[in-house]
């Protein structure tokens, strides 16, 4: 697909000063970015004349090469000519601490998930014939499929040590090469034996096993990234090859197996107490907690430094008990009070974003329910909080734990067959009914005041497009500039194409027309649409906003879904944007300019998400 933007990819490293002189390669949605390590070795003005290249630009050591929306064929050609490696998730360089842990965490268990999920429902299906006496646990079809479940979280040490290589971009391979020692069947037929062993006689390597362990491998690999760091910077490259994989496996294996793995052993050990504690004494917390503030929790991201306890917890002892219980009751209250306001809104578009939303979010999907109708309408998200906690309540107080990890929607039900009995899955029924009811009642009482005041206050349905010339609202409440005025050489040239920009009010982008959502970039910074007219728009949320990595943004709709004109589709916090140092300007140009004859500018000033901007003339 790409292959028709080879030359211009090999034109562009070349005249940048080499794939030896790129550090660092990336691209948002309408420019490839690069981090070099020798500047004067730019030729700029070739650069600039290439076919294919509109604009080169210099930001704060970020060299940015503005190729236009199909941007992504051009950077797979160009990540054939380098080799560094290259990504558009990388860590942020502008995150607070607890940010940067929660990023690093979900960063390492996130890719985990499928492979964990998958599992937990062969788990889930194996419990399930054991019960229903279909086979015996004595049989070999229980043991092999145990063994197909069992593999992964038998072996995750190894995953997880490819997932920490990957996010600190140390070798992967390397990496999972230390945990395979770790893992050695030698070894652990010596932490078997019981025999005290010391490395060269005098290095005491303390006996303990590391099947199935979550911290001391994330805490070897982390040290292991400086290793290996260091040896690249002092080992010649003629010779690294040979001797970083063999200085790497001799220092990492030392350590890994006298300081670093035993360090995460005790850790690991105290966390096994700490969730007995809480299973035995306060088992209610944990599920009470994450059912009321779940959605909290996700608008700020929280969930992902949390929902790794579960996998941990399911590590030390087998069953998950402090995320799982209350991520599922949380997400049914969630869709129950969303689609009760299907049922009591007068609205139409609301109706419909309600509808959808709460399929979803039985599913296992909250998002669209939560930034869709919940949040903007902010009772139903009370009534899903009181229905959470009150689920949560009665799985925390029946000790209701999962078995394997997975979904958090109606199909994960499953996962709560375990132990020979039944017993947790009909517990987990009985929670989600309270939390259902609960949360239907609060909801319906609720909404006989709120949904009365939206009947008065609510902005009437944008009327469709003018016929003939095409009129663009706004997508985004503010005050209009001229491209002109943003701080964006690319943009304020009409590089990219005509339109406007928007100083915004609120974090709000909704759809300025009737048609389809034909880009929305992984970081969800900038969406591109085009109309049922033919009309091409990006609309791109602040300036180089792509390096929060998606960090204060939320996107309720995915590439190629239908959208209506006044849906919302991105949601943003004004506020740490700027307070991460970032322009919250929104620039709005439609990438199709050559096709219309007139591209006007109509408005100036405040507008609201319903005013007409742009004039375009075929």
């Amino acid at each position: 697909m790409s292959k028709k933007y080879e030359k211009l990819a090999q034109d562009i490293v070349e005249q940048l000063g080499g794939k030896d002189n790129i550090t660092e390669a990336y691209h948002c949605q309408t420019r490839l970015r690069f981090k070099l390590a020798d500047e004067s070795k730019i030729n700029k003005d070739k650069l600039e004349v290439l076919d294919g290249v509109t604009k080169y630009i210099n930001n704060a050591g970020v060299h940015q090469v503005v190729i236009g929306t199909h941007v992504k064929d051009v950077f797979e050609e160009v990540e054939k000519n380098i080799d560094v490696v290259s990504s558009n998730d990388r860590v942020s360089e502008k995150k607070s601490p607890v940010s940067a842990v929660i990023d690093f965490v979900s960063g390492v268990f996130q890719p985990v998930i499928p492979a964990l999920s998958g599992a937990g429902m062969v788990k889930a299906v194996l419990a399930l014939l054991v019960v229903l006496k279909v086979i015996t646990n004595e049989s070999q079809t229980y043991y092999m499929l145990n063994l197909f479940a069992d593999g992964v979280f038998f072996f995750l040490p190894m995953i997880l040590a490819y997932t920490v290589a990957q996010k600190l971009r140390c070798n992967p391979i390397l990496a999972v090469s230390v945990a395979a020692m770790m893992m050695h069947p030698n070894w652990g037929a010596l932490v078997t034996a019981g025999n005290p062993v010391h490395f060269f006689g005098v290095i005491p390597f303390k006996l303990a096993s590391y099947t199935g362990s979550v911290i001391p491998i994330i805490i070897v690999i982390f040290c292991q990234y400086y290793v290996e760091k260091f040896l690249n910077r002092v080992i010649p490259k003629s010779v690294q090859l040979v001797f970083v994989p063999m200085l790497t496996f001799l220092i990492m294996g030392t350590l890994a197996f006298s300081i670093l793995g035993p360090i995460g052993s005790i850790i690991g050990g105290y966390l096994a107490s700490f969730f007995t504690f809480l299973s035995v004494n306060a088992s209610w917390v944990p599920a009470v907690l994450i059912g009321g503030f779940l959605p909290i929790m996700v608008m700020f991201g929280l969930h992902n430094g949390i929902a790794p306890l579960g996998v941990m917890q399911m590590a030390q002892l087998g069953h998950d008990s402090i995320f799982g219980p209350g991520a599922l009751v949380s997400n049914i209250a969630q869709a129950t009070a969303v689609a009760v306001v299907a049922f009591r809104t007068k609205n139409k578009k609301t109706r419909q974003i309600a509808t959808s939303g709460s399929i979803t979010a039985y599913m296992g999907i909250t998002e669209p329910a939560l930034y869709g109708v919940s949040l903007p309408k902010r009772y139903p998200l009370i009534a899903a909080m009181i229905g959470g906690a009150s689920g949560g309540l009665y799985a925390g107080l029946t000790n209701t734990h999962r078995f394997a990890t997975g979904s958090s929607g109606l199909p994960a039900v499953l996962l709560y067959i375990g132990d020979d009995t039944m017993k947790y899955f009909w517990n987990i029924i009985i929670a989600l009914i309270i939390s259902a009811v609960v949360t239907a009642i609060v909801t319906y009482v609720l909404s006989f005041k709120f949904e009365k005041d939206e009947e008065v206050t609510e902005v009437p349905e944008i009327k469709p497009v003018i016929l003939g010339d095409t009129h663009l609202n706004s997508p985004i409440p503010g005050t209009v500039i001229p491209l002109s005025e943003v701080k964006d050489e690319a943009f304020a040239s009409e590089a990219l194409g005509k339109g406007f920009a928007v100083e915004p009010s609120e974090g709000k982008v909704y759809s300025p027309f009737d048609g389809k959502v034909v880009a929305l970039f992984p970081t969800k910074h900038a969406i591109g649409l085009v109309s049922n007219t033919g009309v091409e728009i990006l609309i791109h949320v602040g300036l180089n906003t792509v390096e929060l990595n998606g960090q204060y943004f939320d996107a309720l709709v995915e590439a190629n879904q239908e959208v209506k004109k006044g849906q919302l589709l991105l949601t943003f916090d004004m506020k740490k944007i700027q307070g991460a140092g970032y322009s919250t300007q929104v620039p709005v140009v439609v990438t199709n300019t050559p096709q219309y004859s007139s591209i006007e500018t109509i408005a100036q000033g405040n507008v609201g998400k319903a005013e007409d901007v742009l004039v375009i003339v075929v």
